[in-house]
């Protein structure tokens, strides 16, 4: 299954977006996104092509791509999306990423997963699109494969104790999902009592 960067949902509504910035300068956490639903069909179109493009997916924030890339009316998709206010501010921890169908980790997560790879604060991961010199190279970023289930994250650490963090945050996560699916059973079908 391929995996896409750049996709994500909004948690709670399930509405779908593609995230241009995963943190903005002086915010680190709030992310712009571009909700897709509601957009004219010429626009969808081309966004969602470049999104899948090799392009878009090896750029650090897919508002690179926006930036370089025309819409069938000629103009640039960034600056469009910018004066017709499609380019949403929403919180980090209100948008699920989903590079992989059946599997999420929110924004939040993400960033810090990124920040902590490349030894920076969550603050210094803003890079405008204009930034050239300061976007990392595509070898020097981290490379973050996620396969069906959010506990399979295949993540590379700079060292073990990176790696253990890791583990014990997605072990906390999965506890707390635990219970709550054990929680939504037992309001679907209380568990009976043997006598």
């Amino acid at each position: 299954m391929q995996s896409l960067k750049h996709v994500g949902r909004i948690k709670g509504s399930g509405k779908k977006v593609l995230v241009a910035f995963r943190t903005l300068p002086g915010d680190a956490y709030s992310a712009l996104v571009v909700p897709t639903e509601n957009l004219p069909d010429d626009l969808h179109n081309a966004i969602i092509n470049l999104v899948e493009s090799a392009s878009a997916q090896e750029s650090y924030e897919f508002a690179e791509a926006l930036d370089r890339t025309q819409f069938p009316d000629g103009s640039r998709m960034l600056p469009n999306l910018h004066a017709n206010g499609r380019l949403i501010k929403v919180s980090t921890d209100q948008v699920e990423m989903t590079p992989v169908i059946g599997s999420s980790i929110l924004l939040s997560e993400l960033n810090q997963i990124i920040a902590e790879q490349r030894g920076i604060a969550v603050d210094d991961l803003y890079i405008s699109p204009r930034d050239g010199d300061k976007i990392k190279s595509k070898d020097e970023a981290p490379e973050i494969t996620v396969s069906n289930t959010t506990t399979d994250t295949e993540i590379k650490f700079d060292s073990a104790e990176a790696e253990a963090k890791h583990y014990r945050s997605q072990a906390d996560k999965l506890a707390k999902q635990a219970a709550e699916f054990r929680r939504k059973a037992e309001e679907l079908v209380p568990t009976k009592k043997s006598k």
